[in-house]
């Protein structure tokens, strides 16, 4: 297994939900499949451009950003339906909480993509099985399509990801930058729009094969800085780390293990819900984190895997308090059937650094500064008006 898990490399993940609007429409009213659906804002008019549209609609030409009426023309049988942004959101909530279940190093990078680095998780097997797990557990539970790249950095599985839609899984190494990427349009480089790519077509690049062996100069006048990041991308260079911290939504400090043998007496549950609580504490403690969503992660022995979470009043970061949480949702949760995977998840994490304490007026003598405005503000106040101006709540 090691040698899918370079020991100074990452492996990294692109999970993309294919055509995701329209398959969440699918997913709501299953009517819907097998045929024809384009999202557009004003279905009733006929007017307005294509927010999405499944397959069918995109294999006879549809795109996103199309005029309706143009798209009308070519798929005249189309289901057209107005966008629902608020089931889409709670959707894409529920995926990527699965998928961070794999590993606490996953970055949501938009409402339907996220990077996932799974470099520590030998233990769940090879990359490609896990990235199969995942897109068949998404589809049986969520009943969305996700296509899914592998590759050593985020610009190779982001490139990965695109190559086979839908339901696709591909790998993608450094070395097959120069026979797979080079020879391909240069606007098709994950960067690099329609603008930038008719720049560097005036200039002679017209694929990444010449992009990847233009000059630094030649890129710089035309792109600035981005141009030698881009040569470095699609030379196969990418060092960017996936940082869960990029959306504070879906950030996340968690741990999962998967046992040599399938568990089953509540004693031995309890030692490795003990130990994931510690080692969470632990890295929260690290990060000066704290969260008040703890999530459980349950694999059973055919691979089916159960997340469950709870929402407290206030922050924790011990070992006690995750421990606490995690135990009630196990047990509260788990069918009594062999246990393959458990791991806990802290979510929605905060920096305590980040937190601003609110200071409360009737204690704020023993941590306020008499010369400070709140301390002077408050006494004159009282001086004025008398004591009984200012009261706590709910007296």
């Amino acid at each position: 297994m090691s040698s899918y898990y370079p020991k100074n490399g990452r492996v990294i993940l692109h999970i993309d939900a294919n055509a995701f609007y329209a398959s969440v429409e699918e997913a709501e009213n299953p009517s819907l499949k097998q045929k024809p659906v384009i999202i557009a804002g004003n279905p009733e008019e006929r007017k307005g451009i294509v927010v999405a549209a499944n397959y069918l609609c995109k294999n006879r030409g549809v795109y996103t950003t199309m005029a309706l009426r143009e798209a009308l023309k070519l798929v005249p049988e189309a289901v057209v339906i107005k966008p629902n942004h608020r089931v889409y959101k709670e959707y894409s909530k529920r995926i990527f909480t699965y998928v961070a279940g794999f590993s606490p190093l996953m970055e949501y990078a938009s409402i339907d993509e996220a990077y996932l680095d799974i470099s520590g998780c030998e233990e769940l097997g090879a990359p490609i099985d896990i990235a199969r797990q995942i897109q068949r557990e998404v589809l049986e539970q969520f009943h969305i399509p996700l296509s899914i790249g592998i590759a050593p950095n985020k610009f190779l599985a982001k490139m990965a990801s695109d190559m086979e839609k839908p339901l696709g899984v591909t790998v993608l190494r450094k070395r097959d930058v120069e026979n797979v990427l080079w020879p391909r349009p240069v606007l098709e480089a994950h960067g690099i729009g329609d603008k930038t790519a008719s720049k560097l077509k005036e200039t002679g690049i017209f694929t990444m094969g010449d992009l990847a062996k233009a000059s630094d100069q030649r890129l710089s006048s035309i792109m600035g800085i981005r141009g030698i990041r881009m040569k470095e991308r699609v030379n196969g260079i990418d060092d960017r780390p996936v940082d869960p911290a990029a959306n504070s939504s879906f950030k996340s400090i968690g741990n999962s293990t998967t046992f040599a043998h399938n568990m089953t007496e509540p004693a031995a549950i309890h030692g490795k819900l003990e130990a994931l609580a510690q080692s969470v504490s632990e890295r929260m403690k690290q990060k000066r984190a704290v969260s008040r969503t703890i999530q459980v992660t349950i694999r059973y022995d055919d691979f089916k895997t159960v997340t469950r979470s709870q929402t407290l009043e206030r922050d924790i970061e011990e070992k006690a308090d995750i421990l606490a949480v995690a135990e009630k949702l196990f047990f509260k949760h788990w069918n009594g059937g062999p246990v393959r995977l458990l791991g806990i998840t802290a979510q929605n994490a905060l920096d305590k650094r980040t937190i601003t304490k609110q200071m409360d007026l009737f204690s704020f003598k023993e941590e306020a500064d008499k010369s400070e405005p709140l301390y002077q503000t408050v006494e004159a106040i009282k001086r004025k008006f008398g004591e009984h101006m200012i009261k706590k709540g709910f007296e």
